[in-house]
């Protein structure tokens, strides 16, 4: 039976109910309108076609998503709400219009993505939809407001909503006697323990009816289809959540950040596309944490991704249109850059360095990596390319199934490519490949050696030299930028050939090789 008649058969009568619209990341009835009870209730729900073509969405994300937004019309059907499940190839402006003209005014929980805001702001003008504050969110206003700023900082941010909660607080002080237990989550992996391996889901009916959708319209979006890593019932979000909890949390701090490729995942959750779904709550996942018994480096570190980071980018973004402007001026790269992404960030068009290959080759299998191969790796060397940064910011919402414009923008414009200077972060994050081979393995099966031959640490230097006036006013940057004085004429004319010729090689689509006279 096809999900529309499974959803026919199961739905209750639609008179006489007062209607919200739940988008597509809100899929939850723990917190919002629709906590209360079922009856009288009825839910909108849009399947758009003209959002999953906007852009070339990893097939695995359309997937998770439909098969996501689907799971959740029967289970609020079963539980005795009305929904009116609308499959379109219009925009949801156009749809929900139609909708509010049948059914009458509507209401919605805060649209997290500034993009569906924009787009559904005019029926809130014309009094078509009722926007009702965003339950899932675990911070306010008000707490961002105290952080002061701009500049913005999350450490401020974070010690503000530690204190208001009492998250890991003892008598009024954080537990273990420091907010942050960053400087403990730096360790590398050698090769033990042994990461687990992530749960499998079962696809069911819905989930290939799915999968044969997105195989069918979207075959030319990138990225592979994997049905049995699709979570998509209350059931296998549990499932998800018992494994991080159970198998990964022991080791997740001591680990975070560290590389692999004999492990993509190590000991990270993978929960955040569940999370920004809402198919996880935040509140939920944060409290469990932090009554659990992992050790407090591991408790930490993902709070303050969860209650900390996750939170805050969200706040920037809103502050600032999306990072596009502050005070009324626009924001814009301050190191104007205009390189396009090269086709090593594709599919099928290796660069040949092989911490890069390993992270594309993740994206584009799973849809996913940890963050600091989204950081250290793929965001670091566009930067050192002088790519585009709005160019790369689109790259990774493309390719991520957790991206949604709030998380990938602050992430990418902001952290991963400097390019709004310091509005939220203190300093670009770059490095060259000493970093890469301390905290990954990648470099053991690379044509290049980490200290000989490998491009990445005079591309490094390079791109403080060709960037050295913006930086010379980045209080953190005044380190490195003595050392890039201190290094030879002839040094810095070798790195600024060896940055050409990588930027020239990859932008033909061509594999670097180590050169023998250099």
């Amino acid at each position: 039976m096809s999900f529309a008649d499974r959803l026919a058969a199961a739905n209750p009568d639609p008179s006489g109910r007062r209607w919200v619209y739940v988008p597509y990341d809100q899929l939850t009835d723990a917190v919002g309108p629709l906590a209360g009870e079922p009856s009288g209730l009825g839910i909108v729900l849009v399947e758009s076609r003209h959002k999953a073509g906007r852009r070339p969405y990893h097939q695995q994300k359309l997937a998770l998503v439909l098969t996501n937004l689907r799971h959740f019309a029967l289970e609020q059907a079963a539980r005795g709400v009305a929904v009116d499940y609308r499959f379109s190839s219009r925009p949801y402006a156009e749809v929900l219009r139609e909708v509010a003209a049948e059914r009458g005014p509507l209401a919605m929980m805060e649209a997290a993505e500034r993009e569906l805001r924009l787009e559904l702001a005019p029926l809130v003008d014309d009094g078509l939809i009722e926007v009702l504050d965003h339950a899932g969110w675990l911070t306010t206003d008000a707490d961002f407001a105290a952080t002061g700023g701009p500049p913005w900082r999350m450490d401020a941010f974070y010690r503000g909503v530690r204190q208001r909660t009492g998250l890991l607080m003892v008598d009024g002080k954080p537990e273990g006697g420091r907010y942050s237990h960053d400087g403990d989550n730096r360790e590398p992996w050698s090769g033990l323990p042994w990461p687990p391996e992530p749960p499998r889901f079962p696809p069911d009916a819905i989930t290939e009816e799915v999968c044969d959708l997105v195989r069918t319209h979207f075959a030319d979006h990138p990225g592979t289809l994997v049905p049995d890593a699709l979570p998509a019932t209350p059931e296998d979000a549990e499932k998800l959540w018992a494994w991080a909890l159970g198998e990964c949390m022991t080791h997740f701090g001591t680990y975070e950040d560290a590389m692999s490729t004999r492990s993509r995942g190590l000991f990270h959750t993978r929960i955040a596309p569940l999370l920004n779904l809402h198919r996880l709550l935040p509140s939920r996942v944060v409290a469990d944490v932090a009554a659990s018994e992992a050790p407090l480096n591991s408790r930490e570190g993902f709070i303050r991704q969860v209650l900390g980071w996750r939170e805050f980018v969200r706040h920037v973004h809103r502050a600032t249109q999306g990072l596009t402007e502050l005070d009324g001026k626009p924001l814009s790269d301050p190191l104007h850059r205009d390189q396009p992404l090269p086709p090593a960030f594709w599919e099928d068009s290796p660069s040949g360095l092989a911490c890069l290959d390993d992270a594309v080759s993740a994206v584009w299998d799973e849809g996913w990596t940890h963050h600091i191969q989204r950081l250290m790796v793929l965001a670091n060397l566009a930067t050192l390319l002088d790519v585009r940064p709005q160019e790369v910011s689109d790259w990774f919402w493309v390719g991520f199934v957790d991206a949604y414009d709030w998380v990938v923008e602050p992430n990418v414009l902001a952290m991963g490519t400097f390019g709004v200077g310091d509005l939220m972060t203190t300093k670009p994050y770059v490095s060259g490949a000493n970093y890469l081979a301390k905290m990954g393995d990648a470099c053991e099966s690379c044509a290049f050696h980490p200290k000989k031959t490998c491009p990445i640490t005079p591309m490094y230097w390079a791109f403080l030299a060709r960037h050295r006036d913006a930086f010379s006013e980045v209080d953190r940057m005044n380190l490195v930028m003595g050392s890039l004085r201190r290094r030879s004429d002839a040094r810095r004319q070798e790195d600024a050939e060896i940055f050409a010729w990588v930027r020239d090689t990859l932008a033909r689509g061509e594999r670097l090789q180590p050169r023998r006279n250099r």
